[in-house]
């Protein structure tokens, strides 16, 4: 919570190094997912160690932290991120936030965010954003994609509509760390 918030992706840095550096992956080969609050975690973990991920995808991911308590849902999120009205939490919400450390000319990996218009928790923009600012900013041919559902909220809502993101998360994964099963058609 707030200023502890840290230890989620550094925690999560750590996973990842651990697999890697005892060969139970390559970089190329880990993908990243979270959800919700876990896009924190996720969209700072490529963000502090972009060369650990081969991709990287988000699902109702808040990835703009800092305004959170600005939307519908979000002075629920208080308690957890913090306010911008307090210096010491506004400063954890500034370090939280995976769009306040997009810089350019980083070799950022793949990334996917997938939002719901109807998202009452977490605003599309806030992932919109995050896609934008990774899109002018990555040095890598990667592709950085947003996918939005105009018939759902905070999750997909009915059972094919997750099938069909769960099907697009899976191939994106596999796409972009070049799976042979997984090859553009031309």
């Amino acid at each position: 919570m707030k200023r502890a918030k840290s230890n989620g992706w550094n925690d999560f840095i750590s996973c990842a190094e651990y697999l890697i550096n005892n060969n139970y992956t390559r970089s190329t080969k880990l993908a990243a997912e979270g959800v919700s609050a876990g896009g924190i975690i996720i969209g700072r973990a490529i963000t502090e160690r972009p060369d650990l991920f081969g991709a990287a995808i988000t699902l109702s991911g808040e990835m703009n932290p800092m305004l959170s308590e600005f939307q519908p849902g979000g002075p629920a999120n208080i308690p957890e991120f913090g306010t911008v009205k307090d210096p010491e939490e506004c400063l954890a919400l500034i370090e939280m936030d995976p769009l306040y450390h997009v810089k350019d000319g980083v070799k950022y990996p793949a990334v996917l965010c997938l939002t719901g218009m109807n998202d009452p928790r977490v605003v599309p923009w806030s992932q919109a954003k995050f896609v934008g600012a990774l899109q002018n900013s990555s040095a890598s041919a990667k592709p950085v994609m947003l996918r939005v559902s105009y018939d759902s909220g905070h999750s997909a809502g009915d059972n094919i509509t997750f099938f069909k993101e769960t099907a697009d998360r899976y191939a994106f994964a596999f796409w972009s760390m070049n799976h042979p099963d997984f090859r553009m058609i031309k």
